[in-house]
């Protein structure tokens, strides 16, 4: 061993400088790498990230009108061709297509709620539970010789929350 070997002991040396400590720690001297003046320089200064320095805040700036309504239901809208197309390929049954069906065919996510719309044609009776249908999608369905039938969504309880 000699003194070209030397290196300090795991965990005992620090990567980054410490600053305000001191002339010597590189990051020190009378700013301690705050910079001269202002309101960040002083100590205490919390300053939210949406603040701008006395400017007119940028939400406050951009005009605002019209109602949005928070009990609003998105719903995924899907037309009928799309359901004609899902069952030639086999990827639903005619007889059987319900919004957990769609769901594991990939068409809907885990929580959305469904519309059929009057899209395009469709000629395969098929049998569509939904929570939704437009008046031309439910008479196409019926006119292929299938029915459309609504489904209650689940209401979200005080507990569930």
């Amino acid at each position: 061993m000699d003194l070209s070997n030397l290196k300090p002991a795991a965990g005992s040396t620090r990567k980054r400088k410490r600053i305000a400590r001191g002339v010597g720690s590189g990051y020190g001297g009378h700013s301690s790498t705050r910079g001269d003046k202002g309101q960040k320089s002083r100590s205490g200064a919390r300053i939210p990230a949406w603040f701008e320095g006395g400017q007119m805040p940028l939400q406050r700036r951009v005009p605002k009108f019209g109602f949005k309504n928070r009990f609003r239901k998105e719903y995924k809208a899907v037309n009928v061709d799309a359901l004609a197309a899902l069952v030639e390929v086999g990827r639903v049954k005619a007889d059987d297509i319900t919004p957990d069906t769609l769901r594991a065919a990939g068409v809907i996510g885990k929580s959305d709620l469904v519309k059929i719309l009057g899209g395009g044609d469709i000629s395969v009776a098929v049998t569509v539970s939904a929570h939704a249908f437009s008046g031309t999608a439910k008479s196409k369905i019926e006119k292929a010789g299938g029915s459309a039938n609504v489904v209650k969504q689940a209401q979200k309880s005080k507990k569930d929350d």
